[in-house]
C-alpha cells in the first residue's frame, strides 16, 4: 500500500495571522508556500490582498503569487490545476507543501481534488447575465444551486455568472461532496475571539490606507482594468473604486469597507467550522506538535 505524500492546509478568516503562521511554520519543517487566495493570483493586487511581502517572500519560497492579469479570468479550475502540479513538484524535491489561504472553496478543491466540470464559456447566456444586476444573478444562483449561493461573493458578478452557467451546462450543482482526500492532510485552523478579530481587521484596514491602497486601485485601473472589473473583486478594490469615482465619501468608503470585511470573515468561519477534520489551533508549538505527526 502506497504513502500519501503529506499536505499541510493553514486555513482561517481574514486578519487572523495565517501568513506569518505559515512562514515560520514552512522555515521550521522545510516548507514552500502555496497561496489559496482568489486575488493574490493577480500582479498589482498587493496591499489590498495582503499579499505576502517581498521580504516575506524571501523567508520561505512563494507559489501562486502574481500569476494573472487582472484584466484576465483566473478561475478555481485554472488554480487547481496550477497548485496540484506545484504540490507535486515539492514533493519531488523532498519539501513540505503548506496551501495557505482563506478562499475556502479553492482550497477545498485541493485537499478533496474535487471533481470540477470543464463547462467551456456559454459566450450568449453570459450576454444574457451581464444585463443583470449582482443581486438578480444572486436570487438566480440561489435557486439553482443553494449550497453555492451560501458562500459565493454576491457582489461578484464575475463569479456568479460563471457558478450559473456551470450549473446551467451540468443540469447539477457544483460537486462538493468530500472524497478521501489524495493527502495524508492535516488542517490547522486559525482563529481569534471576534473581538480581537474585529480589532486587527480595523488596523489592518488603516495600515492599508496608510501604505498606498487608494493608490494601487488607481493604478489598476490607468492599467487598463475597468471599474466594473474592480468591484467584481470585492470589499477593498469593490469600495476604493467606488470612492474614487465620487460615489463614496472617504469615510463612508472605510466604514462600509470595514463593516464588509467584518462580513466576508463571518462567512468564512462558517464555511470551515463545517470541515471536522480542521485542528483550530491556538498557538504556534500546537501547530508544530501537529505536524511532527504527520511527517
Amino acid at each position: 500500500m502506497s504513502i500519501k505524500p503529506p499536505l499541510i492546509a493553514i486555513v482561517g478568516p481574514t486578519a487572523s495571522g495565517k501568513t506569518t503562521l505559515s512562514i515560520t511554520l514552512a522555515k521550521r519543517f522545510n516548507g514552500e508556500i502555496i497561496s489559496a487566495d482568489s486575488r493574490q493570483v493577480y500582479r498589482g493586487m498587493d496591499i489590498g490582498t495582503g499579499k505576502a511581502t517581498k521580504a516575506e517572500q524571501h523567508q520561505a519560497p512563494h507559489h501562486l503569487l502574481d500569476v494573472a492579469s487582472p484584466r484576465r479570468e483566473y478561475n478555481v479550475a485554472h488554480f487547481q490545476r496550477d497548485a496540484k502540479k506545484i504540490i507535486h513538484n515539492i514533493h519531488q524535491r523532498g519539501k513540505l507543501p503548506f496551501l495557505v489561504g482563506g478562499t475556502a472553496f479553492w482550497v477545498q478543491a485541493i485537499v478533496d481534488d474535487l471533481p470540477l466540470p470543464r463547462v467551456k464559456p456559454n459566450r450568449a447566456l453570459r450576454k444574457r447575465l451581464n444585463q443583470k444586476t449582482p443581486a438578480q444573478l444572486y436570487a438566480q444562483l440561489k435557486k439553482l444551486d443553494p449550497a453555492r449561493a451560501r458562500t459565493i461573493d454576491r457582489h461578484n458578478p464575475y463569479r456568479l455568472i460563471r457558478a450559473i452557467e456551470i450549473v446551467t451546462a451540468t443540469g447539477k450543482p457544483v460537486p462538493r461532496l468530500r472524497t478521501e482526500s489524495p493527502y495524508r492532510l492535516l488542517m490547522l485552523g486559525v482563529a481569534q475571539p471576534q473581538k480581537k478579530l474585529h480589532r486587527l481587521i480595523h488596523t489592518r484596514l488603516a495600515a492599508r490606507l496608510r501604505q498606498g491602497m487608494i493608490a494601487e486601485v488607481r493604478r489598476l485601473h490607468a492599467a487598463g482594468v475597468s471599474w466594473r472589473r474592480l468591484e467584481a473583486f470585492g470589499l477593498e478594490y469593490r469600495y476604493v473604486s467606488l470612492y474614487l469615482r465620487g460615489k463614496l465619501s472617504r469615510s463612508d468608503m472605510q466604514d462600509q469597507l470595514e463593516t464588509a470585511i467584518r462580513q466576508y470573515a463571518k462567512r468564512q468561519l462558517t464555511w470551515f467550522r463545517r470541515d471536522g477534520r480542521i485542528h483550530w489551533i491556538r498557538s504556534t508549538a500546537e501547530a508544530r506538535r501537529l505536524i511532527k505527526r504527520v511527517i
